[in-house]
């Protein structure tokens, strides 16, 4: 039930990545066209645009744990066996959320003074706050978290009893 809940929570955050590459994209072709055929690009794209990524890239790191896109050498890890394979799931699982963990602790403090203050980036035309990259940093790092320690439980779990890993990717798509 946990792993359900957390797998929808992943996967609408991957549906509101997606929504923002979109978005981006049509940004872009409109800078782009502003420029060359208007002499008028749009005001704020480069500002827009790196805030994007790094909401983009946060909003989808949840994802890339939950379904085993994240650095995985599947060769190697064969050949240690059931409990071997466990015990690499559980080593990963612990550096994955001291990791994240450490980004979410750095994180709070900043993204509080950001929504506070009115932080924001750019000069001139356009403002862009800065508190929607540094709410998806920590939202997403905590999510990250949160996903290692269910598979650091189930590897736990499978390192004691020996038992074959099951599956814990989503197994629907989108």
């Amino acid at each position: 039930m946990i792993h359900d809940a957390n797998a929808w929570i992943v996967r609408m955050l991957l549906l509101a990545a997606a929504a923002i590459i979109l978005m981006l994209g049509f940004l872009v072709c409109a800078d782009v066209i502003g420029r060359t055929v208007f002499n008028s690009p749009v005001k704020g794209t480069p500002e827009m645009v790196s805030m994007s990524i790094v909401i983009i890239c946060f909003l989808l790191a949840g994802y890339a744990v939950q379904s085993g896109g994240m650095i995985y050498t599947d060769a190697a890890v064969r050949i240690f066996g059931k409990r071997g394979r466990a015990f690499a799931q559980l080593a990963s699982a612990v550096l994955g959320i001291l990791f994240f963990g450490l980004i979410v602790w750095g994180s709070v403090e900043p993204t509080i003074h950001a929504i506070v203050s009115g932080e924001y980036e750019g000069e001139g035309a356009l403002r862009v706050p800065a508190w929607p990259a540094r709410v998806s940093v920590l939202v997403g790092s905590a999510l990250v978290v949160f996903t290692y320690v269910l598979i650091g439980i189930s590897a736990a779990a499978r390192l004691a009893t020996g038992r074959a890993e099951p599956d814990l990717r989503p197994q629907t798509h989108l």
